[in-house]
């Protein structure tokens, strides 16, 4: 199975899967889904190295230095607790700068490999102490290696390829939600491609959702604060005001992502389903969007299918009005062209991101009003990834419920 393949399958089934508490009662949506109660997100920080050299280039091209960046965070996307003995999880780890080849052939010129290795591992924990554990993580691990091509010739070659993936270190259980570690991981060389074994240290965080007591939930309840069912609307993009608030946040606040390829105009038809919400502020939603987008250099056609997460913050409430900041990322994507502008934006299988606010307004908060940028790109798990940049689209809609 290829990587595009096992990847649209496990961030597919996880949001279907999470989807479940969507045929529940309106009091379900105060507890966590299914797919979330013993579920864990996690964020570590550390040293990483992959001894990258003058071996990885091809015949007939010489360097002047190799340069190799040691700072990287590695990323629990999503983690599941079978019991307190058993895990599994989804992750992400790439350095925060990428490898650099110095004046190839003597063109005076710094050019970069991107490589960045995705996990899909299970998790055993050997309890030491009430609050200690040692754990240890073993399984499939997906090498993506985007390499330096000048003139269409390969001076390092892309790769991707499927590999083991080991881990182990130490876990201290803060309390029942945080868990600390500090821990190893290590991913083999593999000759064919010339890729260079990957070792990180690290040091960080896991934080896990736990099932609500009847207590909590009997305050979110009486509470009172409203949170919309679902809802569906129109959306109208176009870059007629430029693309300065892409370029806000992906370069001057680096929240979000901007792209080589850009959207000139689109119009797409949205449908988002709340699935949770805390007592006012927090509230997880699960959206659906097809769209049709017209880029800005050649004026080409392509369409897209999204289903993707909606963390959403309560921002301003008032009886008749309320504001919500909402950011999306990593949506499972189907995309119609891998081309775009001359821009090789990867596969077919790509990821939908998106953020901005949303106004529920009138008597009964039934009127939706939105403004938001939006992202495509494979998040570089595919070699080539010149994201789609999608400027400030507004979106009128209705709350069905």
């Amino acid at each position: 199975m290829k990587a595009k393949q096992v990847w649209g399958f496990i961030i597919t089934a996880f949001i279907l899967f999470n989807s479940s508490a969507i045929a529940q009662p309106d009091a379900k949506r105060i507890q966590y889904p299914a797919g979330l109660k013993n579920a864990y997100f996690g964020v570590s920080l550390g040293y990483i190295n992959y001894p990258f050299s003058f071996a990885q280039l091809e015949p007939g091209f010489t360097a002047e230095s190799v340069t190799v960046p040691h700072i990287a965070p590695r990323l629990v996307l999503y983690g599941y607790e079978f019991n307190k003995y058993l895990a599994a999880q989804i992750t992400y780890m790439r350095p925060v700068d990428w490898v650099g080849y110095k004046n190839i052939n003597g063109d005076q010129q710094l050019r970069t490999v991107w490589m960045n290795v995705g996990g899909l591992t299970l998790v055993g924990n050997i309890p030491l102490h009430k609050k200690l554990s040692l754990y240890a993580e073993a399984g499939l691990g997906v090498i993506t290696r985007k390499g330096i091509y000048i003139n269409d010739v390969p001076a390092v070659k892309s790769a991707v390829y499927a590999t083991g993936l080991f881990g182990a270190g130490l876990q201290y259980h803060l309390n029942h939600k945080w868990d600390l570690l500090l821990g190893a991981t290590l991913s083999p060389a593999h000759a064919k491609v010339k890729q260079p074994q990957t070792t990180f240290f690290s040091a960080g965080f896991n934080y896990h959702l736990r099932e609500l007591s009847n207590e909590k939930v009997e305050s979110v309840i009486k509470s009172g604060y409203h949170f919309p069912k679902h809802f569906i609307n129109v959306a109208y993009t176009s870059n007629a005001l430029g693309y300065g608030v892409n370029d806000l946040f992906s370069k001057t606040l680096p929240f979000f992502w901007g792209g080589d390829a850009h959207v000139r105009s689109g119009v797409s038809v949205n449908y988002q389903r709340n699935i949770f919400h805390a007592r006012k502020v927090f509230a997880l939603d699960i959206g659906t969007t097809a769209g049709y987008w017209k880029s800005e250099d050649n004026k080409e056609d392509f369409y897209t299918f999204s289903i993707y997460p909606v963390l959403k913050f309560a921002a301003f409430r008032s009886k008749k009005t309320d504001v919500y900041f909402e950011y999306s990322v990593a949506g499972p994507t189907y995309i119609s062209r891998t081309l775009i502008d001359d821009e090789k934006t990867g596969r077919h299988f790509t990821f939908h991101d998106q953020m901005g606010l949303n106004v529920f307004s009138g008597k009964n908060k039934n009127l939706q009003t939105g403004l938001r940028i939006g992202h495509f790109s494979n998040g570089n798990i595919f070699p080539d990834n010149n994201g789609v940049k999608v400027p400030l689209t507004l979106s009128v809609g209705y709350v069905l419920k």
